[in-house]
């Protein structure tokens, strides 16, 4: 396992659309154990994606302290509600703002072990969801910003 560079705004790959995981092989695992060891080195980071790592592939790792969440090929099924919530990013660490995000949320998604699975998640958890998989699709948060914030 190795702790990899998170990639910062503005850089161009955190715009870019990742491909879906087409096999999950020896180098999706490698990436999934690199990723999570990385979350776990960042202070106060609920969620990694792929591209911020500089790898265009639909892998998310989350855990906000509710349990880890090793994703392939996540998407959002269900979205329900409407909250404004304020979030930050590791890839802009000193920028805030609020974003409109659902209020509950169900995720579809693939285990490293090759199984399928749907997460319920409502409040933080959903927001983290929300937030890595638009950087999956090239969205980033300030994409989204209503307005932006001091913290």
């Amino acid at each position: 396992m190795a702790i990899r560079q998170i990639r910062k705004f503005p850089d161009d790959i955190l715009h870019k659309k990742c491909r879906p995981v087409e096999t999950i092989d020896k180098r999706t695992l490698e990436l999934i154990k690199d990723m999570t060891e990385t979350m776990y080195q960042l202070p106060n980071c609920g969620g990694l994606a792929a591209n911020q790592v500089g790898v265009l592939k639909r892998v998310v790792v989350i855990d906000v302290g509710e349990g880890l969440y090793q994703l392939v090929n996540p998407k959002i099924i269900e979205a329900e509600g409407e909250r404004i919530v304020v979030e930050g990013c590791m890839s802009s660490p000193d920028v805030w703002g609020k974003v409109k995000r659902p209020e509950r949320v169900v995720v579809e998604y693939t285990t490293p072990e090759g199984e399928v699975l749907q997460k319920e998640a409502d409040g933080l958890l959903a927001k983290c969801f929300c937030h890595e998989l638009d950087h999956l699709d090239g969205i980033f948060f300030t994409d989204k910003v209503i307005e932006y914030v001091d913290l």
